[in-house]
């Protein structure tokens, strides 16, 4: 078996530096990083914004940063985590937020934002730190580094498809402030329950795609996922290069196998027609609608769409257009070097869906099969506004969610976009917060919660009093200290002036004492992370 692996590695990785040695010859300058690397066995630091000029103007114009990044090596080991040495490639694209600042209450009492279902921005860390590379502070986005687990919260009573929860513990960053979360369920649907779906794999086949850790790692997703498709399922499948075409009519999830030999076909090659394809998915979906059915859209790509439509803005108008049709669109980042990763998140969330990256292996798992009933959304249009009672909280800040704000006036506006949260989803959000006192007489502020049932165009509202005695944060729930300790982690590696005395032992001590609840072994994984990089 041994033997087995290791031919087959060899012969990925010759694949590999095969259809990339075109692009190597242009890049003698990244050549000579590579040798630099190579020779003193580490990986890079820091990388350099070192992109063309003329694209470095146009994406500074959008408030984009381009960094160099790391593609590792086609090998794998076991676990789905790369073994080999990195090689440099330029352009992954972010989008840089300010982080939001402290409020005094007195003065803006009223918190409005819209959730965030995301995950892609902690599995893309997670690559960063598994290739011995500090993340570009502008890829954190500390709410999709919580987001991405799952927390132990109550399931949703009294007919409504979400359930909150609260609670108030101290700061473990800054001892004169305390932390507020709240927590958000979505109803859990047997699988035997589930609705029927109507599903477009709408799926990115144009050269920048040909590597191993691209195209074939979307294949194997894929792959998964129609192994849990049933009979009364649908999927459909586009393909886009130079052009969108139809691979496979909408077809039925009792024919496995010919909808496996349909994706088990797909070879890169050619430019990239991002909002063709995007059109053409839709229409397909439409076409096969299933009346109050899951009808979605999956695109799994790197971004890098350089024909017709291709700039952020104007697919994202694309996808506001095409969302009031019911179809949802989830968006697959993968792979380094030309990885657009503001695009994919902003069209998931446009698009009424969720954005997820795939790192590795296991992360295919983890979005196909442990946590596929992500694809089924319960509720939308989900919006959080928290009034802070201005006699017990001085001032207060949330912790990430920069690009989710939204105007108070939005809050009850039914007709304002917001997020989704599929089936046993939990949201989370933190707020650190300057306390008047630690006795309070009333509540320190009141959650109101809006959204929507799918298919409903009236949103409901369910409200919650957060009216609890602060603890320590060692006495507080393993919910309260397994987010703080991803926030601290995020504020570390977004070098946040908000950090206070935040550090990798802090970090871990958190985390070390809030894993009993750890479904898939994500929460012990993130730990194991921590032990081996230096941060």
């Amino acid at each position: 078996m041994k033997q087995r692996s290791k031919y087959l590695c060899l012969v990925l990785t010759a694949a590999f530096i095969v259809g990339c040695a075109g692009k190597i010859e242009k890049k003698s300058e990244e050549n000579e990083k590579i040798q630099q690397v190579q020779n003193q066995q580490i990986a890079p630091q820091s990388p350099p914004q070192t992109v063309n000029d003329n694209k470095q103007a146009k994406l500074k114009t959008e408030g984009v940063v381009m960094y160099n990044c790391v593609v590792a090596d086609a090998c794998m080991s076991s676990t789905g985590y790369y073994t080999q040495e990195p090689q440099l490639y330029s352009g992954d694209q972010y989008m840089e937020y300010e982080e939001n600042q402290f409020l005094i209450v007195k003065d803006a009492a009223l918190s409005t934002f819209a959730i965030d279902a995301d995950g892609g921005a902690y599995s893309n860390m997670r690559r960063f730190l598994y290739l011995g590379q500090t993340p570009p502070k502008e890829s954190v986005r500390i709410e999709e580094y919580i987001n991405y687990f799952t927390f132990d919260y109550p399931e949703p009573s009294n007919g409504e498809t979400v359930s909150l929860n609260s609670e108030i513990s101290s700061c473990p960053w800054n001892t004169n402030h305390h932390l507020m979360r709240i927590g958000i369920k979505g109803m859990s649907i047997p699988e035997s329950q589930t609705v029927n779906s109507n599903f477009v794999f709408l799926i990115d086949v144009s050269g920048s795609m040909d590597d191993p850790n691209k195209l074939e790692l979307l294949k194997s997703g894929f792959n998964l996922m129609v192994d849990g498709l049933k009979k009364t399922d649908k999927v459909a499948i586009v393909t886009y290069a130079g052009e969108a075409g139809v691979l496979l009519e909408s077809t039925s999830g009792s024919e496995k196998k010919k909808i496996k030999e349909a994706i088990d076909k797909l070879g890169a090659g050619g430019s990239t027609a991002g909002a063709a394809g995007i059109i053409t998915a839709y229409e397909i979906a439409l076409k096969n609608f299933i009346k109050n059915g899951n009808n979605r859209v999956i695109l799994g790509t790197d971004g890098d769409f350089n024909v017709g439509t291709s700039s952020t803005d104007e697919l994202i108008k694309l996808i506001e257009e095409k969302r009031e049709s019911g179809v949802y669109l989830t968006t697959l980042g993968v792979g380094t070097g030309n990885l657009n990763e503001h695009m994919m998140e902003q069209l998931a969330d446009k698009g009424n869906g969720n954005y997820e990256y795939i790192d590795n292996a296991r992360q295919i798992e983890k979005i196909f099969v442990e946590e596929k009933s992500k694809f089924y959304t319960v509720a939308k249009d989900c919006k959080i506004q928290v009034k802070f009672n201005p006699e017990l909280v001085q001032s207060y800040r949330l912790i990430g969610y920069e690009n989710r704000a939204l105007n108070n006036e939005d809050f009850e506006d039914d007709k304002k976009d917001a997020g989704e949260i599929g089936a046993s989803q939990t949201i989370t959000a933190l707020y650190e917060v300057e306390l008047k006192t630690t006795e309070p007489n009333a509540p320190y502020a009141n959650l109101d919660f809006r959204y929507k049932y799918p298919g409903d165009v009236r949103s409901r509202l369910i409200s919650h009093p957060i009216q609890y005695k602060p603890v320590s944060i060692f006495k507080s729930t393993e919910n309260m200290r397994f987010s703080a300790a991803l926030a601290g982690f995020g504020l570390i590696v977004k070098e946040s002036k908000y950090k206070g005395r935040i550090d990798k032992k802090m970090v871990l001590d958190l985390a070390n004492s809030a894993h009993s609840f750890d479904p898939h072994g994500y929460r012990a994984e993130f730990i194991s992370l921590l032990q081996l990089v230096s941060i």
